[in-house]
């Protein structure tokens, strides 16, 4: 394979459990994820309230964790969202900065992610500002990887009509300036893109100065729309050919980690079959690998149902799933009854509060 592949929890909503990220994490390895980078939008203390410290317990399982994928080989990482630090880098931001750095290092952190999406981008010198706080963060970290998103980190105009518009000539300021050792996240043509193609990711290389870091944002499925589908699909619109324009693919998974395998594994199969992939094909064999062969199967003929309907759609069909899923025993069968249940929705609600 020639790209690395790997995990960024970035979603919204309910997060994941340890034991079940450990358990995604010890399944993923094995097939060829090599980093998970923890970002969930429900941790505060990584995001509104950054400049607070982590709560013991939760500091203690972080250090487990790392340390447990360092025992799968896999890289661990941390995404920080100083929340608006850019609009006054003073001496109590950078003191507080300083601070969440240490803790991350305490914990073993190898990939340091700055994020500075989710917030106001229509301010003069924004490139210049991020560029010095991702610098000054970088000088005093121990990670080995340092990784920057941009607040606009797609061409997609959404982000300027929610965050404002955004500077001229921003994405090419923020190449040229950072550190060439400094990767980038890029989620491509759209936020949630539909492909990634090597015509495109060429382009951005050439305005970042660097091979982007693609932020996939399929299967996630946090969102008021999104939630009301399970993304269980094989990955399409990722041609194997778009590893030699990237310098690394993470993959945000879905609210469900167990059926979030079941895609996850069919990209390692894109990558290695190139143009011998068929993604139908791929999600079946995933699913059977993920859920076991009766289970696996099932999905599979359920998924025009569970992944294009939409809960509030569903109508007699609910009854069928729940026929077919609740009281067997497993926890992939359990996730689609707590998604039947209401279990996964998200609200605008939880969006712009996270």
């Amino acid at each position: 394979m020639d790209i690395e592949l790997g995990i960024i929890e970035g979603f919204y909503g309910k997060p994941w459990s340890w034991k079940e990220r450990e358990e995604t994490m010890a399944f993923l390895a094995p097939h060829g994820y090599r980093f998970y980078l923890y970002a969930p939008k429900a941790d505060p203390y990584l995001r509104r309230r950054w400049q607070e410290p982590h709560p013991d317990a939760t500091a203690e399982e972080l250090r487990r964790f790392g340390l447990r994928c360092r025992e799968l080989g896999v890289r661990f990482g941390v995404g920080l969202s100083p929340y608006e630090i850019y609009l006054g880098f003073d001496a109590a931001a950078r003191d507080a900065l300083a601070r969440k750095l240490a803790f991350l290092d305490d914990i073993g952190v190898q990939d340091l992610a700055i994020l500075f999406d989710d917030m106001r981008g229509d301010v003069p010198g924004l490139a210049e500002r991020q560029v010095e706080i991702v610098r000054w963060a970088a000088e005093r970290s121990a990670a080995t990887r340092v990784i920057v998103c941009p607040s606009y980190y797609s061409d997609d105009p959404v982000l300027d009509r929610v965050f404002g518009r955004r500077p001229e000539g921003y994405v090419e300021r923020l190449g040229a300036e950072l550190d060439p050792s400094v990767e980038v996240f890029w989620t491509g043509e759209e936020v949630v893109s539909r492909e990634l193609s090597p015509g495109h990711l060429a382009r951005v290389t050439e305005q970042l100065g660097r091979k982007p870091f693609l932020w996939d944002n399929y299967p996630v499925n946090d969102g008021q729309r999104m939630s009301q589908y399970l993304h269980l699909r094989g990955f399409t619109g990722r041609p194997a050919s778009i590893g030699r324009h990237a310098s690394a693919h993470g993959v945000n998974p879905a609210l469900q980690p167990t059926l979030t395998r079941i895609p996850l594994l069919t990209l390692i199969e894109s990558y290695r079959l190139r143009e011998d992939y068929r993604y139908g094909e791929a999600m079946r064999g995933a699913a059977e690998e993920v859920l076991g062969a009766e289970l696996g199967r099932r999905v599979w003929e359920d998924v025009l149902t569970l992944q294009d309907v939409g809960l509030d759609r569903l109508g007699e069909r609910e009854a069928l799933l729940r026929e077919r899923y609740e009281g067997v025993d497993h926890p992939g069968a359990r996730e689609i009854v707590a998604w039947l249940d209401g279990a996964y929705r998200i609200t605008d609600e939880v969006v712009h509060t996270q």
